[in-house]
């Protein structure tokens, strides 16, 4: 039975192989549940933070509720499309709305609120079969030049939060003396040298090797216990937490966030697709996935839960690629990285130890890896790289992701126009400048 449902013998594997491939998988993303925290409620040594609503948010809530998603919707994945792909919050639109919550600038229900829509649109393009006219939508440097933009933004917070770069009064460096940057220094050093020898999961080697030099440094605080239940008072606060209010009270805006929030998981989610299909040549004579709506709809589905319970965007990560590597075929790896996952949430306390200044180095080799897609841009006709190079330079400078995705995309519609090329410019691109102008003037 497990042969028929998984198709093991069909694609060439064995049940041994697919639980060493997910437990790989796992290795090499687990740091997500001490990153997701910090990303949220910020690098310091509090238990948590209250919105501008008033709604306390707590550190152990959200890695519990972290670890309960993505166990869940990767063993979804696992068995309703057969693929070993494992999802968990995203790097990067994670540390955008924290960083927004953390100044004030909004309320925690509207960032679930908005991943609420944007969750919906997903489920809507999927179900109805529209995902080839968002692929072609935007132009190819549009899509890099996103993905770019959000690796400088999270990039720019590890060095900002580690305390390796000043940015108050002009860039500069950090004060070097301080043990905690020099706690971020031996992190980082750990890390690169690692991945200079292609160590798989050295992200999380980096972050518990820091954390036990910590120990010694006076900057590691020990848990009381290493393992501690989910306190549901806490989690309460995470459960439907929309505030739909905010959102209508701006309307223009939310539809610049909706549409920058779908676009980063639709494209995270086409990417990794994209890389198992070419890894594992099950690609069709078009080159396609067959029965990709399934994977797809898993990660709507899990984006639409993840909004529900106080998770930021649920997406499948690239890391599913070094399970594939190892060997996976079958939905039989994801389920094992899911079920890894859930064993997790007993364990909030070893995670929470975990110093601000190491989970920021990890945020840097995040925006590290982010920002190697800058080399696909091309940069051979200035009509196709002026709005690309707009959006990143505007939010490497600014910060402020949705203005500078709207002014990319204005600036390449734009210069598309006055240079006769409006025919290249897809339908749709005319019709998204709408809301996008508006975001400017209301």
């Amino acid at each position: 039975m497990k042969n028929d449902f998984f198709r093991i013998g069909e694609r060439q594997t064995t049940i041994k192989r697919e639980i060493l491939a997910g437990f790989t998988t796992f290795v090499t993303m687990v740091y997500v549940l001490a990153v997701q925290p910090a990303a949220i409620c910020g690098f310091g040594p509090e238990a948590g933070i209250t919105d501008i609503n008033g709604v306390f948010i707590s550190k152990s809530a959200l890695m519990v509720m972290t670890a309960l998603i993505s166990g869940l919707v990767t063993i979804f994945m696992g068995l309703y499309a057969n693929l070993p792909l494992a999802l968990s919050c995203g790097m990067g639109t994670n540390f955008m709305l924290g960083a927004m919550i953390n100044s004030g600038e909004v309320s925690f229900g509207w960032v679930m609120a908005l991943l609420l829509c944007s969750g919906i649109l997903f489920v809507l393009i999927t179900v109805l079969g529209v995902r080839k006219v968002v692929v072609e939508m935007l132009p190819k440097n549009l899509k890099i030049a996103t993905a770019t933009a959000v690796g400088f933004f999270i990039a720019y917070l590890g060095l900002k939060n580690t305390g390796l770069a000043s940015f108050e009064s002009g860039l500069a460096l950090g004060d070097f003396s301080s043990r905690s940057v020099q706690l971020a220094l031996i992190t980082m050093a750990i890390i690169a040298a690692l991945s200079a020898f292609k160590v798989r999961g050295a992200i999380l080697i980096g972050i518990v090797a820091g954390t036990i030099i910590g120990i010694p440094m006076g900057i590691t605080v020990l848990p009381q216990s290493v393992v501690a239940a989910p306190k549901m008072s806490e989690m309460g606060n995470l459960f439907f937490s929309y505030d739909f209010k905010s959102i209508l009270a701006n309307i223009p805006s939310a539809l610049v966030w909706i549409f920058v929030l779908f676009v980063g998981d639709f494209f995270a989610t086409f990417s990794a697709l994209t890389a198992v299909s070419v890894q594992t040549g099950w690609v069709d004579e078009d080159g396609n996935l067959p029965h990709i709506e399934k994977p797809f709809l898993v990660d709507a589905v899990g984006t639409l839960a993840g909004s529900a319970t106080g998770c930021t965007t649920v997406t499948t990560y690239i890391e599913s690629t070094i399970g594939v590597d190892a060997g996976g075929r079958t939905g039989i790896s994801a389920i094992t990285t899911g079920i890894l996952f859930l064993i997790c949430i007993m364990f909030s306390p070893l995670f929470l130890m975990i110093p601000s200044c190491v989970t920021g180095v990890a945020l840097i080799f995040v925006g590290f890896s982010i920002l190697s897609s800058f080399t696909s841009i091309d940069f051979s006709d200035f009509t196709n790289y002026f709005g690309p190079v707009v959006l990143i330079i505007f939010t490497a400078f600014t910060g402020d992701i949705a203005a500078s995705t709207s002014l990319g995309i204005l600036a390449d519609v734009f210069i598309k126009l006055v240079s006769g090329k409006g025919k290249e410019v897809h339908p749709f691109m005319y019709i998204l400048c709408i809301p996008l102008i508006l975001y400017f003037l209301v």
